[in-house]
């Protein structure tokens, strides 16, 4: 009776780890496509005739080749992590011209900084790519899959690809908040503008569903008057915003309300809500808890919070990032980006709604 016990184990430990095997090989093969902005580039602006760029020192200070690479970040960003955590190579920038042959079946970037949901959101950076050139792009690049393995193998890879989605602070920070009156405040209040940009984005998702993925993570802002770009330019004593506080958290649950719609509308969980306001107010709001120093000055800025103007070769550089929250005025800190990492992979339906991304991947090993 004992052996049979032991054999009863030992067959479900052998089940088990068949079952992880082959979720392990379908994770490695799945395709990765990325879209949005600045805390998704991996490199697009940099060919790019645009202001918003991340090519020179220090960006990229503690990225494995220590020089910049585009990203607005001192090292990896959040595509680079989910690639990494995954055992994923990680995508390349679309605009690459080394992005050809077998390297586009592992996925592209095309996410550029600057953008938003509307088209004329980063209209100061001049040549970015918005994000309805962003899907022509995708359009594109399934034009060139089919060319090296055919159509029905590319559409099998994207339907079974994973999709990252990350827009909409800059509808805030760089259009409704640019300047005073503003073209867009002036034509909308606040709480008109929201389910407007929201409506809008609703369009996006649409346009990219049918572009055939059927696994699209959608994260929301993060707490846009906390950066401390906006903590320079309105707080006494170093609280967030109030405006633009308001503004993510009039937006957040909306498009989660939105998101929710669509997968009904679908009769399927495509978009996954990342809840990225919450993960960034954890640290935010208890820095100390996470290992942080600061979440109110910026690794690499200059005046009030080092929240000035732009990152530098001439700017003011903290020794060890891994203390900082933000590494520039607007952007995480790598560490951070692995904090928030963290949580699309594991967290609770509190961060990742309806479920994160390990539920994804075990669900979709099994289909």
């Amino acid at each position: 009776m004992a052996e049979l016990v032991e054999n009863s184990r030992f067959y479900l430990v052998f089940l088990f780890v068949l079952m992880l095997g082959n979720l392990s090989t379908r994770v490695e093969a799945r395709a990765f496509f990325v879209f949005g902005d600045s805390l998704v580039d991996n490199g697009n602006n940099n060919y790019l005739a645009t202001t918003a760029r991340a090519d020179a020192p220090p960006y990229g200070i503690d990225y494995p080749t220590h020089r910049p690479t585009g990203r607005f970040s001192n090292g990896l960003n959040i595509p680079d992590l989910i690639s990494e955590q995954m055992g994923w190579e990680a995508t390349m920038p679309y605009l690459n011209p080394e992005l050809t042959g077998q390297k586009l079946l592992v996925g592209a970037n095309f996410a550029s900084a600057g953008v938003g949901v509307l088209n004329d959101t980063g209209f100061q950076f001049v040549n970015i790519i918005r994000i309805y050139e962003q899907l022509n792009f995708f359009q594109q690049y399934q034009q060139r899959v089919s060319a090296l393995i055919g159509e029905e193998e590319t559409k099998k890879l994207v339907k079974e690809s994973l999709v990252l989605m990350t827009l909409g602070g800059n509808d805030f920070v760089n259009n409704y908040y640019l300047v005073p009156y503003s073209a867009r405040s002036r034509q909308f209040t606040l709480q008109k503008y929201v389910p407007y940009v929201v409506s809008e984005y609703k369009k996006v998702l649409m346009r990219l569903h049918d572009l055939g993925p059927r696994r699209v993570i959608v994260t929301g802002t993060g707490p846009l008057g906390c950066v401390p770009a906006e903590l320079a330019l309105h707080s006494t004593n170093g609280e967030c915003a109030e405006e633009l506080q308001k503004a993510a958290a009039l937006f957040n649950p909306q498009l989660v309300q939105m998101l929710n719609e669509l997968n009904q509308q679908l009769g399927s969980n495509v978009f996954i809500a990342a809840n990225t306001n919450q993960m960034h107010m954890d640290f935010i709001s208890n820095p100390q808890a996470f290992g942080f120093t600061t979440s109110k000055i910026a690794c690499c800025g200059q005046g009030p919070y080092n929240g000035l103007g732009l990152c530098t070769p001439f700017s003011n550089l903290c020794p060890n990032r891994d203390l900082y929250v933000f590494w520039d005025p607007f952007h995480p800190s790598e560490r951070a980006n692995k904090l928030i990492v963290q949580q699309i992979l594991a967290g609770s339906t509190a961060y990742m709604h309806p479920m994160n991304l390990s539920t994804i991947m075990a669900l979709d090993s099994r289909a």
